[in-house]
């Protein structure tokens, strides 16, 4: 399957998930998060504003900020594809910006630079055993990892993880995947 089938087909899945199923699996995905030495040693932790159905990293981003430790999120530039993070304490600071995201609003945030992020949690439509991701589609992130050096975590239900995404030569593997069934760890070549 091509990436703009697979992208279709598992947007329909996953827009079937019941709201008690989402929040109980985002809840079990959230906890085993917590457990990962890469979240615990981290300072500074990159990460999106979910929409459904997406894990909800909302309730997550909250007891990050409990557990003291600074929240970036991005905001997208659709002239370059590229993104910015700004850390935000309170959701005070999001607006919905482009393509319907929740974003930070630049002059209530400040910037974090990339070599500040010690984790980033990279979002994604579904993924494959060996680490590689099927983005939403404006390589966003594709362009953010090329020389990003710190841990890299994917949020995703069971269900996103599939035989094979189809890849490119820009495609990079995310280091572990966690689902509600599993951690998924990614041998890095």
């Amino acid at each position: 399957m091509d990436k703009k089938n697979l992208r279709n087909a598992m947007q329909l899945q996953l827009k079937q998930l019941a709201a008690d199923t989402y929040k109980e699996k985002s809840a079990i995905i959230h906890s085993k998060l917590l457990d990962e030495s890469a979240i615990k040693d981290a300072s500074v932790i990159g990460i999106t504003l979910s929409n459904f159905p997406e894990v909800d990293t909302w309730p997550l981003i909250e007891e990050l900020w409990a557990r003291g430790r600074s929240v970036a999120v991005p905001k997208c530039h659709p002239k370059t594809r590229e993104m910015t993070f700004y850390e935000i304490t309170s959701f005070d600071q999001v607006e919905i910006g482009y393509s319907r995201i929740s974003e930070p609003i630049p002059n209530r945030t400040k910037v974090v630079k990339k070599e500040e992020i010690q984790c980033l949690i990279v979002p994604g439509l579904a993924y494959d055993k060996d680490g590689f991701r099927l983005g939403f589609g404006g390589g966003y992130y594709d362009r953010y990892l090329s020389n990003y050096r710190g841990s890299t975590i994917s949020l995703a239900f069971q269900l996103q993880v599939v035989e094979k995404i189809p890849r490119d030569d820009y495609d990079l593997s995310i280091g572990k995947i966690i689902t509600e069934r599993e951690i998924i760890l990614v041998e890095q070549k």
